[in-house]
């Protein structure tokens, strides 16, 4: 019997592993997300910011691949019987491609939930957008990179209005010197002020509070840092850590039912002889090629090979006209060389064009 493989998210992951799924197998694909469109989630700063992002519905994109589509949200996954429940109907499956990615952490510091704003979907992102629309002053909490990618796109974009960066280490502490320098300039001529070392400890209706007492007033907080992942994985019983994020093996496969495979943000994911993998979407593109490879090799009889893994940049884009490429070694530690102004700016419009098109054209994530 044809296998039934179903997909649960239609992030870039997703997306790129329910393609291959349908191209590398003969099972019947059935890819499910709560929205009717692709989100282009590394671009959630520039719609915050008030620009303009096409629609693009994901029927269109999966058009001709013979992938059935459900839009509907995830509720349950029943382990033992195989089978996920939606808020509407039951999918029963074979194989499982669990991408449900991540969210913003709002429960870990007191107020982010009920006062700040993010940038983690398109709908958080869209209330952020409406509410810069009004005047006032605005902090971001996060010294990360879409802490950076975020405060530097709302400075850009409302000149004149007091904007503040707030993070709890060293102004691009994980960037080289040159990096470092560049950034600094940069917050500098979009009039950036830099809260450093100042770790926050409860938001409220008028900023932050800080842990030696100190506050931060704001009449919006953009919170950027932390992220969490759906508790769905740890209900249904897969191995998970202490996040949530399930367990899986160097073939993307989860170590207790390895009908499961996990890509993405939603899965702890330590290549041969590496570190954990961050959360990005240049680690989540190239995973879900990878456990596709592994997925077909199994389906025929073949014992799969170990995801293989490097980094080479860090692309943060400073504004629509400048940036920071800061390039890496394989472990993503920062060498001294960096790209800045316009051309880094162009770099990392290319990557993220580049993931898009990657998700268009899958085979080009099927390099394991």
């Amino acid at each position: 019997m044809k296998p039934h493989i179903v997909v649960l998210g239609a992030g870039y992951s997703g997306m790129i592993a329910a393609k291959l799924a349908a191209r590398r197998t003969d099972g019947h694909v059935t890819l499910v997300n709560a929205r009717d469109t692709f989100v282009e989630r590394v671009r959630m700063h520039e719609l915050a910011s008030g620009k303009t992002l096409p629609e693009r519905p994901i029927a269109e994109l999966i058009k001709g691949t013979g992938i059935e589509f459900v839009v509907d949200r995830v509720v349950h996954i029943d382990a033992e019987r195989r089978v996920v429940a939606l808020s509407g109907r039951e999918v029963a499956y074979d194989v499982l491609i669990y991408a449900l990615g991540s969210r913003a952490d709002l429960d870990s510091v007191p107020g982010v939930g009920e006062h700040a704003y993010t940038v983690a979907d398109v709908v958080s992102a869209g209330r952020l957008r409406d509410r810069l629309r009004s005047e006032g002053s605005i902090a971001v909490v996060g010294g990360g990179l879409t802490g950076l990618e975020a405060v530097t796109e709302i400075a850009e974009s409302y000149p004149g209005r007091k904007v503040q960066l707030v993070t709890a280490g060293a102004l691009g502490g994980a960037l080289s010197q040159r990096g470092r320098r560049h950034l600094h300039k940069v917050f500098d001529r979009l009039g950036i002020v830099k809260v450093e070392q100042a770790r926050v400890v409860a938001v409220d209706a008028g900023g932050l509070q800080l842990a030696d007492g100190g506050r931060v007033d704001a009449d919006v907080v953009v919170w950027t840092t932390g992220f969490e992942v759906s508790e769905i994985a740890r209900k249904a019983g897969f191995a998970v850590d202490d996040n949530g994020r399930m367990l899986v093996d160097t073939t993307l496969r989860s170590v207790s039912h390895p009908e499961v495979t996990a890509i993405g943000d939603s899965a702890v994911v330590r290549p041969e002889g590496q570190d954990e993998l961050r959360m990005a979407c240049a680690t989540g593109i190239p995973m879900a090629g990878h456990a596709v490879r592994a997925l077909t090799d199994r389906l025929n009889g073949r014992e799969p090979r170990g995801l293989k893994f490097r980094y080479f940049n860090q692309c943060i884009s400073l504004g629509r006209r400048d940036g920071v490429i800061q390039f890496v070694r394989a472990d993503d530690s920062p060498v001294e060389a960096v790209l800045t102004g316009r051309l880094a700016a162009k770099y990392k419009a290319s990557i993220v064009s580049g993931a898009f098109y990657t998700m268009r054209n899958p085979l080009l994530a099927d390099f394991s």
